[in-house]
């Protein structure tokens, strides 16, 4: 092995202190998000919004048990102790993506069915272009940790945070749709497309 494939002993104690910083920091946004989401979602009537909300406490659920996971590696840890956290945390996300996946599912197909606009929400449009350019760096700086330390578990967090990111995407096209060209169905459309990432998100995890 190169020294290029090997990182260095002086380095893991840095790289775990940087992945705690990085989950812990995602966990505080997110708990943020989450309220400005589900504030903004119910003030506005929007599904995309309430499904960004619930998918952000999931997010926060998964990054403060993972926060619990790396603080207790850098405590020193075995190996086995880790592995059962991290089964335990990624069904219980699995679980919990799956559900949110059929409330999407649910809600959004009963809005396009009875025709309900939503009211216009600079808030949500606003919150979705913080989380679109924070959330893919984020996710950049997790997955060089969790190379850097070899966590599985932490690689897995990234690519959620990088789901987020997704999920902003979608709901940013779909409030700006609205607000824009007064589209209300894209606000329903822009939470289904919410809905195969959070499918695929909690099969991964249940696996």
């Amino acid at each position: 092995m190169s020294a290029v494939d090997e990182p260095a002993t002086p380095a893991r104690p840095l790289w775990v202190t940087r992945a705690l910083w990085l989950v812990g920091g995602t966990a505080l946004y997110n708990a943020v998000e989450a309220g400005v989401a589900v504030y903004a979602g119910l003030r506005a009537g929007s599904i995309a919004l309430l499904g960004f909300g619930f998918d952000s406490v999931i997010e926060l659920a998964a990054a403060s048990v993972l926060w619990w996971r790396m603080s207790v590696q850098a405590a020193g840890a075995t190996p086995e102790r880790v592995a059962r956290a991290e089964d335990r945390v990624r069904r219980f996300v699995g679980a919990t993506f799956l559900l949110l996946a059929l409330y999407v599912t649910v809600q959004s197909t009963w809005t396009l069915w009875v025709r309900d606009a939503p009211a216009e929400s600079l808030l949500g449009i606003l919150l979705a272009l913080v989380s679109l350019t924070l959330m893919p760096l984020i996710a950049l700086g997790k997955f060089r940790a969790a190379r850097e330390i070899g966590s599985a578990a932490l690689k897995a967090e990234a690519k959620e945070t990088l789901a987020c990111s997704y999920l902003s995407l979608c709901l940013l096209l779909g409030l700006v749709a609205n607000a824009v060209a007064g589209w209300w169905w894209a606000d329903p459309v822009a939470a289904l497309l919410m809905v195969p990432w959070l499918i695929h998100e909690g099969k991964e995890n249940l696996e």
